[in-house]
């Protein structure tokens, strides 16, 4: 039934649990997991050397969060002995990410983590599973961790 599942991961316990099932359920369907963190861009916008330094600081340091990351993730999958490809990409907006990187890869489900947010804070930011959630064209399964 499903073929490539696209596993947005930020490295957190709930992502790590949405791996988790994930492989799982490649395995049981024969399919592919696809893994992608995606990094916001530099939030800081300056001038000279101070701004070109905290970039490659900021790039530096998200980087080896998404490698982490995205290792998690190919971990879980080889326990499961699915095949895996993961990749880091740069958004403004990261639900736009995660949906882009589906439709690009041709994935048929995704697979992610919800971040528990609860009352006020929910309701005025959302979540990125939320967004995903809303605005997805194709199955979504949010892993409650």
């Amino acid at each position: 039934m499903f073929k490539k599942i696209l596993v947005p991961t930020d490295g957190s316990a709930q992502a790590a649990a949405a791996a988790k099932i994930a492989a799982q359920l490649a395995k049981s369907q024969g399919a592919q997991v696809i893994g992608v963190y995606v990094i916001d861009p530099f939030p800081y916008i300056g001038v000279g050397d101070a701004s070109a330094v905290g970039l490659q600081a900021y790039l530096s340091e998200a980087k080896a969060a998404a490698g982490q990351a995205l290792e998690l993730l190919s971990k879980a999958c080889a326990e499961e002995g699915v095949p895996f490809a993961g990749d880091t990409i740069e958004r403004n907006v990261v639900h736009e990410g995660v949906l882009e990187t589906a439709s690009a890869e041709g994935c048929d489900l995704i697979v992610m983590g919800s971040h528990g947010s609860r009352g006020l804070k929910a309701l005025i930011l959302g979540s990125v599973a939320q967004k995903v959630l809303a605005n997805a064209e194709l199955p979504v399964l949010i892993v409650k961790a």
